[in-house]
């Protein structure tokens, strides 16, 4: 529905969001008439009738999320929801995450081809039928319109900028790093899950570890890393709370719902099981031996963001969201409040000190002479001074916790040439992403950052996007890179030391501070 499509934000949104609502497939969970009566079911089938007529064979959910027997049942009896599946404002987050751009909506490659949705441009745009006008002159580059927005200097598609005398002068971009110990191509992977388990670790019973150590683990050949049993165990029993098909698929097998370090494994085959991917076919057979330290590294990290991607369509985790969603929403209403307040505040200002301060200092002056009179005009000043503080400290607090509420972590913006940048709120580097997600690199000086800044060009639309979110969190991300510089110094300064001590004794081997991630407790574990 978003490939292509020339609608507005706003109107895709809504088109999808209606779609949703009416429509019904296998392993949906909603709410059924029974017998007069309104109850809990699940969608086991669709079935096709002639003229395309559907009907549905749903399980009636009883304690326990157990289905006690089944029906058929037309849509007209599965009108009631138990809640909608994807609000409207997560619908806006997936649009512009899963996109390359707009006008019209193009979703990024990788996606187009792991679901099969075609990339050929339909013949009605291609024609020009439905592009607006000015898109097709942006993508010729020599209409009036370009040269109009030019010269008034409003932004353009980045690829259509030419060099000209007066342009700025850019600096050069610092080439990136790709020392990662996971295949390039699987970086997204490695970033998408740790990035869910940090923002959701509470959820999850999961305590916090670092990406460095993630990454360790994942590369590692030992089978029961405590770690990767811990963040498997803990996605397992999220799925398993949730009553969805996990929940149904062990039940089914009658298992237990208790995951241990022992029986981990067998979870995991489960899980592997019930996906049927053929990607995955070879690595259950490894499992089920007991080996899953020998899986390839990029086969683990896709079963993870298997994994994840069931675990963010738990009812816990779009609670939270929405949750979120309502705070960020509130604090900006906040923010918008304050301003309305200030600029109030600052008409006032504007006039002088109040009525009332300026008979008391004309009183003060007819008495006792222009000295009292500064003194009242000295306390006008000092009360609009502490306003001003008080208004610039509420700012401040509201930036600080809209930061803190942050849904998820958003791209910061594209460069000319589609690239993305990223950055974690946990992990002090910048990454980059190519425009078809193959390929990953990162920032990690404040050098390097402000060379990024340097070199992007606002006269194009997306540099110049991207340019003011880079400066909007300039301090916070500077700050995140050297503490993360003087983090790794500190940490070669220990692998030396702990090098030169081995070699006059036998140390062990989890004592190298690039082997931390083999001491993971998780803290937050449920007993």
């Amino acid at each position: 529905m978003i490939q292509y499509s020339t609608l507005s934000l706003t109107d895709l949104v809504n088109k999808i969001y209606s779609i949703l609502q009416e429509d019904f497939f296998e392993g949906l969970e909603l709410n059924g008439r029974k017998d007069g009566s309104v109850s809990a079911c699940k969608i086991l089938k669709v079935i096709i009738g002639s003229g395309n007529t559907k009907m549905y064979e749903v399980g009636w959910i009883g304690q326990d999320n157990a289905v006690t027997n089944t029906s058929v049942l037309q849509a007209d009896d599965l009108v009631i929801r138990k809640k909608a599946r994807a609000s409207r404002s997560m619908l806006k987050i997936y649009i512009r995450e899963s996109t390359s751009q707009n006008s019209p909506w193009i979703i990024h490659a990788n996606l187009a081809k792991k679901y099969g949705i075609p990339t050929e441009p339909p013949k009605d745009l291609l024609n020009g039928q439905g592009l607006p006008k000015l898109r097709r002159g942006l993508e010729n580059g020599t209409t009036d319109d370009v040269r109009k927005k030019l010269k008034k200097g409003e932004p353009i598609d980045d690829l259509l900028l030419r060099p000209t005398a007066d342009d700025p002068s850019l600096s050069k971009r610092r080439p990136l790093s790709t020392d990662f110990r996971v295949p390039v191509d699987s970086v997204g992977d490695l970033l998408m899950v740790w990035d869910f388990c940090m923002t959701y670790g509470r959820i999850l019973c999961l305590s916090p570890f670092s990406l460095s150590d993630l990454e360790n683990a994942i590369c590692h050949k030992e089978s029961n890393l405590v770690l990767l049993v811990e963040l498997h165990a803990a996605l397992f029993h999220l799925l398993i709370k949730d009553g969805g098909g996990y929940f149904t698929f062990l039940q089914n097998k009658r298992r237990k719902f208790k995951v241990t370090l022992v029986t981990w494994a067998e979870y995991l085959c489960d899980f592997l099981e019930m996906t049927s991917k053929e990607e995955f076919s070879s690595s259950l057979s490894t499992v089920r031996r007991g080996h899953y330290g020998l899986v390839h590294t990029a086969v683990k990290l896709k079963i993870l963001r298997e994994l994840v991607d069931e675990a963010i369509t738990t009812s816990a985790v779009r609670q939270n969201i929405d949750e979120k969603i309502d705070q960020q929403q509130a604090i900006a209403a906040s923010k918008r409040e304050l301003a309305r307040n200030k600029k109030e505040e600052q008409k006032l200002t504007m006039e002088g000190v109040t009525e009332k301060e300026m008979s008391q200092t004309d009183a003060a002056q007819n008495v006792n002479g222009n000295a009292n009179g500064q003194v009242v005009e000295k306390e006008g000043k000092e009360k609009k001074n502490i306003y001003a503080n008080k208004m610039g400290e509420g700012k401040r607090h509201l930036g600080t916790e809209m930061e803190k509420q942050s849904v998820q972590s958003n791209s910061l913006g594209k460069d000319r040439y589609y690239k993305r940048y990223w950055f974690f709120r946990h992990e002090g580097r910048l990454f980059v992403e190519s425009a078809d997600s193959k390929e990953w690199g990162y920032y990690s000086t404040k050098e390097e950052l402000d060379a990024l800044i340097g070199s992007l060009n606002v006269k194009g639309i997306r540099e110049r996007a991207l340019k003011r979110q880079l400066d909007k969190f300039y301090n916070t991300i500077s700050n995140a890179l050297e503490k993360r510089t003087k983090d790794v110094t500190q940490k070669m300064l220990l692998e030396e030391a702990a090098l030169r001590r081995s070699s006059r004794v036998q140390a062990q081997p989890r004592d190298n501070p690039s082997m931390l991630f083999l001491k993971y407790v998780n803290k937050w574990k449920e007993n």
